[in-house]
């Protein structure tokens, strides 16, 4: 029986050194959830869970050298965009794309930080919709992301206007379209699936914690994880978000920083306290030290 083949899940994304959003977030996505994860970055930042310091982006040359290793060398199985920060590098972004055509392409499009920093110009914003979003097999805005993309002042304030946002941006070339309504008020979280065949809603609890830094960087990583081995995006979008809602639930078990910390990306996985396995493991190698 030939062996189960593991995914490779590229990110091209900014690094976030306190470890909750961007290549950090995916990078832990894709594990957690059985896809072997890489990453190209876009930019640099200087952030922790209270907010952004700095953000000093990638040459948009070294940036293509960064992918084009990859996909020279590794099969890759699906790719996850999240914070490009400028026109050029999303250019940049859209060749590689055009040149090694994966099969599944998930576009986040990053913005603003959780703590309301921006972290893209209005030039990145303009090359986004017009070069990535025909690329994507799912794009997912949040309800201020999707305004912006569409150019429209007013944000989507109820479930009907996301779905009509959501079918909006099919109309603008996304292929298909995940409009997030975390910022409606309520206890209940409500998603809309937009695709060409039809609309369909996703909805979960609200988890009530403040630890909620890189939950789009979460979810968009986790769908691009489980695509390959879904047999719709909307069995992936669904798989996505119950893996996102495990990962606030156990948020609070964690204790980084003081702001806006992270999800429990291991949460499952670290039930059964995995550093005394291996510290009470036996010992069948001995020390070269």
């Amino acid at each position: 029986m030939a062996p189960e083949r593991i995914p490779n899940a590229l990110s091209i994304a900014g690094s976030d050194p306190s470890g909750g959003a961007g290549v950090q977030a995916d990078l832990k996505a894709f594990s957690a959830l059985g896809a072997y994860g890489m990453c190209a970055l876009t930019a640099l930042t200087a952030q922790n869970t209270t907010g952004v310091r700095g953000v000093s982006g990638v040459d948009p040359a070294f940036l293509r050298d960064q992918i084009d290793a990859v996909f020279d060398d590794v099969r890759v199985d699906a790719v996850k965009i999240g914070m490009v920060g400028s026109a050029a590098s999303v250019q940049v972004v859209a060749e590689c794309l055009e040149r090694h055509r994966p099969g599944v392409v998930i576009v986040d499009p990053v913005m603003v930080a959780k703590s309301g920093d921006r972290l893209i110009d209005d030039a990145a914003v303009a090359a986004l919709r017009d070069r990535l979003l025909p690329l994507a097999s799912l794009v997912t805005p949040n309800l201020p992301e999707t305004a912006v993309l569409l150019g429209e002042e007013d944000v989507p304030a109820t479930v009907e206007a996301m779905e009509a946002a959501g079918m909006r941006l099919l109309g603008i070339g996304a292929r298909a379209a995940l409009v997030k309504g975390g910022h409606l008020a309520g206890d209940a979280v409500t998603d809309m699936l937009c695709e060409p065949t039809g609309a369909r809603a996703y909805g979960s609890e609200r988890v009530p914690t403040r630890n909620t830094h890189g939950t789009g960087c979460t979810l968009s990583s986790a769908i691009a994880a489980l695509a390959p081995a879904s047999a719709t995006m909307a069995d992936a979008v669904d798989a996505g978000r119950r893996y996102l809602v495990m990962t606030l639930r156990a948020a609070d078990r964690l204790s980084v920083g003081h702001g806006h910390g992270p999800v429990h990306h291991f949460a499952d996985l670290w039930a059964n306290d995995p550093a005394q396995r291996w510290l009470g493991a036996e010992r069948p190698l001995q020390s070269t030290d």
